[in-house]
């Protein structure tokens, strides 16, 4: 008996969550006609709660083998959130490509503890012009927790675009997150949008507005934007080493 939360995808396929393990468990047939609602699933899920997580496949019959690819899809694409990661459970040891696999539960937790989870500040903020000074706030305690003090410039520009953006075009309430990973800091805003942002390179001189992505891009090592369900997930990643001043 599961006593979780029970994601309904495709008819077919079930997503089951428990806020108390990371554990998901997909269940059904997974076909082609599911992915949709499977990435979709996968991908709240990955947000909803920091750290990795472990899909398990014991309990799902895969229809179609191309419809196994979307773990490794889901996998590239939190890649680089905070605090985010997918392993595969699946017992028949069938290979995958970007997403590790294991064949026991035990294999696939003892990964897991080999890869604590990091580190984490998350703070849900209005869509208010002051948002951008709380999470300002929020990275920089980060920064100076973490002992990456020349990414806190860089990190609160990024955030206070994101942040910003989210105030002037979608008018939603957000979620901050930041974590360290290695040398890196990588941070996100996620809104109940599906209005996604676009880069489209350096804006002109003339231009009144609409450069709030250019300096994300200017800062950030890479940066992107995720769909999900009921929004968007926009993230950055910024890297120590691109801040070390110049040797002559």
């Amino acid at each position: 008996m599961h006593n979780g939360t029970i994601m309904p995808t495709d008819v077919r396929c079930l997503v089951e969550t428990d806020e108390s393990s990371a554990v998901v468990r997909l269940t059904g047939v997974l076909d082609l006609a599911g992915l949709d609602a499977v990435r979709g699933a996968l991908l709240a899920r990955l947000w909803q709660r920091p750290g990795a997580v472990i899909v398990d496949l014991s309990g799902v019959r895969i229809a179609d083998p191309e419809a196994r690819a979307v773990l490794d899809e889901v996998h590239l694409a939190a890649a680089d959130w905070p605090a985010a990661g997918l392993l595969v459970l699946d017992p028949a040891g069938r290979p995958g490509g970007a997403a590790p696999v294991h064949r026991s539960l035990d294999a696939a937790q003892a990964a897991l503890r080999d890869a604590p989870l990091a580190a984490v500040l998350t703070a849900d903020l209005p869509p208010v012009v002051a948002a951008a000074r709380e999470a300002r706030a929020l990275v920089s305690d980060g920064c100076a927790r973490w002992n990456v003090p020349e990414l806190a410039e860089p990190a609160t520009i990024a955030v206070t675009e994101m942040v910003n953006n989210v105030v002037a075009h979608t008018g939603t309430p957000m979620t901050v997150r930041v974590a360290p990973r290695d040398s890196a800091l990588h941070l996100a805003v996620r809104d109940h949008s599906h209005r996604r942002p676009a880069y489209a390179g350096l804006a002109p001189l003339t231009s009144t507005g609409g450069r709030g992505l250019l300096l994300i891009d200017t800062v950030a090592r890479r940066w992107g934007s995720t769909p999900l369900p009921d929004g968007k997930v926009v993230w950055c990643v910024l890297h120590a080493e691109d801040e070390a001043p110049l040797r002559g």
